[in-house]
């Protein structure tokens, strides 16, 4: 049987279709994705993310135990709240999960990875922790709801009552009495990701409502994060790919030089050979949607798309491709028998409500 989020009665009451997602019960949408996509894009809207799985890793040994597990470096995180995006990897430099860290002290930092991982993430956690003084929690005891698009800080520190929100940073986080409030997102638009405790999720979500938020599904937060170029794992990047061919060659702290992470040798030899695959994004004309899996022919070879979708506010087919390095501006995309032309163009699709391409 799938999980169900203390939400669920939520979703049910409002008419969400329910599917099973990663092993949890989510609403696909609660009657229009198009709707719900608009409504993060103009004004607020929000989802439900209590599958995904935060964890507390805390000891003297924390900072260097992540600074070994993760390709990224928290070394880069001085000010308490402040937060930092990147991969874990294996040792061929494979994507395991990509997850958010939040430095709350010294000794004290919450991960938040994907719940479609949860179980291999926990244990590769837990087996390069050995060396390390640290203890590694799972905060089952702890809800999380998206509020994202321009309204959303608003709607979320008026019902809140937290002024102090209103000039936190991006990639920062606060703790407001049993509330931990993140300006963190994955929909291209501005907003909140608030932890919260299981037994307070049900009246924040009404509260939200009462106040004009749209609760949203998971068909709009995939059409929003493709949009807004951010990778899905699983589709975008796995243990077959790198960073480096993920479009997240940003997220690796290769300086300083002297500090281990898991992978790093792989990357580097791939970095010094030459990446011979690259992820990019494609914007298609009228014709036919692309989807995961479809081939994409190229003057260096074939590739195939990751993700893709037609865009609510582009207003057009786009999608995220892993094609064959080389130099060049549009490729074709086969589809049904035919071959549609795609411009090749570096993600984001949009931002920040405005579009790019």
């Amino acid at each position: 049987m799938p999980n169900k989020t203390p939400l669920y009665d939520a979703h049910v009451a409002a008419g969400g279709k329910m599917v099973d997602f990663a092993g949890w019960e989510l609403p696909i949408h609660y009657g229009s994705q198009i709707e719900e996509h608009h409504a993060v894009r103009r004004t607020a809207g929000m989802f439900d993310v209590s599958h995904m799985t935060v964890v507390d890793i805390q000891g003297s040994g924390a900072r260097d135990y992540l600074r070994y597990l993760l390709a990224n470096d928290v070394a880069k995180l001085s000010e308490v709240g402040q937060a930092l995006y990147g991969c874990m990897l294996d040792d061929d430099g494979g994507v395991l999960d990509d997850l958010i860290t939040y430095y709350l002290g010294d000794d004290f930092y919450r991960t938040v990875v994907n719940a479609a991982t949860r179980e291999n993430d926990l244990a590769w956690m837990r087996e390069q922790s050995r060396e390390f003084d640290v203890e590694i929690v799972e905060r089952d005891d702890l809800a999380m709801v998206a509020v994202q698009g321009p309204e959303a800080r608003k709607r979320v520190i008026e019902l809140l009552n937290v002024a102090a929100a209103e000039s936190l940073k991006p990639f920062r986080a606060i703790s407001h009495g049993d509330y931990f409030i993140a300006r963190t997102g994955y929909s291209g638009e501005d907003g909140f990701e608030v932890l919260m405790p299981t037994s307070e999720a049900a009246g924040f979500w009404q509260c939200l409502v009462d106040a004009g938020v749209q609760p949203c599904g998971l068909g709009a937060r995939d059409s929003l994060r493709l949009e807004a170029g951010l990778n899905l794992y699983g589709q975008d990047m796995d243990t077959t790919t790198t960073p480096l061919e993920s479009n997240l060659g940003w997220t690796v702290a290769f300086e300083p030089g002297d500090r281990d992470f898991i992978g790093r040798g792989a990357l580097e030899k791939q970095k010094n050979d030459g990446v011979e695959r690259r992820l990019v994004g494609l914007v298609l004309g009228r014709g036919g949607i692309p989807r995961t899996g479809t081939v994409v022919h190229t003057p260096s070879g074939e590739g195939r798309i990751t993700s893709g979708t037609f865009g609510p506010t582009t207003e057009c087919p786009v999608a995220l491709a892993r094609i064959p390095a080389g130099d060049f501006d549009e490729v074709e995309v086969e589809l049904r028998g035919r071959r549609l032309t795609a411009n090749v163009v570096k993600p984001p699709f949009v931002r920040m409500g405005k579009v790019k391409i």
